[in-house]
């Protein structure tokens, strides 16, 4: 039988993608999102694409109650996971100070709490189960705060060190535990971005990451170059070169 993969946030973007991708490859698929109609339409196409069972589940990260139960549906329904890819998440801009703090509470829930609960979910499964491999789709703005993005960095440097807690905790048993960085991947997520400086097309990111889940990587950017460097100059960049222009 093939591997079960279970992926959040896969109505649009690189969920979505990673979806087709992993379909294309005869993985069963779990797709989970806010939008059901968006998802019982990919079911289709991942069908045809190559995928023997897809399932479709509504999960909204924003209440983490319902995140085991989605998981734990999904993987009766496919006989167990093999992979869990925490990837849901939003970006919107929440420059401090002024007036965002819904937005930023937004991206907190959705982007921190809701991935590390679904990774909790994960290796709750995986322990039972007797072994699996968790993803976490963290992001190159976890290496710096990035300006109008502050909630967003945040989150994703603070996915970064709970992955990083996890594969210590998980050493002596049959997790891996893999986090991939994005660098700017042409989605509705960041097309509002003035610049994105080395933007790939979601196509190309998604098979790069598929790729590097099947390897079991610890840890890489997408693609590896040139943000494996990129993302160390980012820490060590002057503030001033950062800092938007003045209004």
């Amino acid at each position: 039988m093939s591997r079960a993969v279970l992926i959040t946030g896969a109505s649009s973007g690189i969920g979505e993608a990673l979806a087709y991708e992993f379909a294309r490859r005869g993985y069963r698929l779990a797709v989970l999102a806010r939008r059901v109609a968006a998802l019982q339409e990919l079911e289709i196409a991942l069908r045809a694409a190559g995928s023997p069972q897809v399932v479709v589940h509504a999960l909204d990260l924003r209440d983490p109650a319902e995140i085991e139960p989605a998981l734990s549906a999904c993987a009766e329904m496919l006989g167990g996971l093999d992979i869990v890819v925490a990837n849901a998440g939003i970006a919107p801009r929440t420059p401090v100070g002024r007036g965002t703090l819904a937005d930023l509470q937004e991206t907190i829930a959705v982007d921190l709490t809701g991935a590390c609960a679904t990774v909790d979910a994960a290796v709750r499964h995986f322990r039972a189960r007797g072994g699996g491999q968790v993803v976490g789709i963290t992001s190159i703005a976890r290496y710096r705060g990035l300006p109008n993005f502050g909630a967003y960095s945040a989150a994703k440097e603070g996915l970064h060190r709970y992955l990083q807690a996890l594969r210590a905790e998980s050493w002596h048993e049959q997790i891996t535990v893999t986090e991939l960085a994005p660098g700017y991947i042409d989605t509705p997520l960041n097309r509002a971005v003035r610049s994105r400086p080395f933007v790939i097309d979601v196509e190309t990111g998604a098979r790069l990451m598929a790729d590097l889940i099947e390897r079991r990587v610890a840890y890489a950017t997408v693609p590896a170059l040139p943000w494996r460097i990129a993302g160390r100059l980012l820490q060590l960049l002057p503030t001033r070169l950062l800092a938007p222009r003045r209004p």
